[in-house]
């Protein structure tokens, strides 16, 4: 992430309403009250803040979960939202503050899965986020995997959609089938249509050209590489070109 969200944050002409517990937050950063979304005089507002505040949020929310915050998980954090010098403070408080508030993470949950119904997606790169800051110190522990657990049922995900995900992140049966989201009796023609799709969906130009910010273009490509050594497994066990 560089400056640009921070300056629609911080600046004085913010005008642009979140509403809700993520808009609470972002104006605490802010300094300004926004006003909720509906009825705003100010216009939508714009999808990466909502996208980048509600990832902070939510990273700052599992860092509490279990009470430790390594220095590994420090620098996932700072990989998968990225800020030059001059954004971090802001970055910093926004993390802070979302450790401290009254809210809790269900309704920083429920607020991004309202405001991203109709783009499961961008809810998946959220998760697939959480997983790389949960992952950094070498394992998920058990509160971080509870509330990993929590947040994709927030989201809508059923328990084989989690294990797909997860399947991304963490040795379960190491199976890259179930990173495909497939069967192992799929056949080839499946295990091919499956690939392309699942490409086509992660692919970081596709979240450039949908103008999100560079944290959902840094998620979608680590995305893209596990379902690529995936699927490469799949084809040389098969024979597949």
């Amino acid at each position: 992430m560089t400056s640009g969200i921070w300056g629609k944050l911080g600046g004085v002409g913010l005008g642009m309403a979140v509403g809700g517990p993520l808009g609470a937050l972002a104006g605490g950063v802010a300094g300004h009250f926004l006003v909720d979304r509906e009825g705003a005089p100010f216009g939508t507002t714009p999808r990466d803040v909502v996208f980048t505040t509600g990832l902070v949020a939510l990273a700052a929310k599992m860092a509490k979960s279990d009470g430790v915050v390594t220095p590994s998980e420090v620098e996932a954090f700072g990989r998968v939202v990225q800020v030059d010098d001059g954004a971090r403070a802001g970055v910093v408080r926004l993390f802070d503050l979302a450790k401290k508030t009254t809210s809790g993470f269900e309704a920083y949950a429920r607020q991004m899965a309202s405001a991203f119904h109709d783009e499961p997606a961008l809810l998946e790169d959220v998760l697939d986020g959480l997983f790389h800051i949960a992952k950094a110190d070498g394992a998920i522990h058990e509160a971080e995997e509870h509330y990993l657990h929590a947040v994709a049922e927030i989201f809508g995900f059923d328990e084989a959609a989690f294990r797909r995900i997860a399947a991304r992140h963490v040795s379960l049966a190491d199976d890259p089938y179930l990173v495909l989201g497939l069967e192992p009796e799929a056949s080839d023609s499946e295990v091919k249509a499956c690939y392309r799709k699942l490409v086509a969906e992660s692919h970081p130009d596709r979240a450039i050209a949908r103008g999100l910010p560079p944290e959902a273009v840094a998620i979608t490509t680590r995305r893209l590489a596990a379902i690529n050594a995936a699927y490469d497994r799949i084809a040389a066990e098969r024979g597949l070109r």
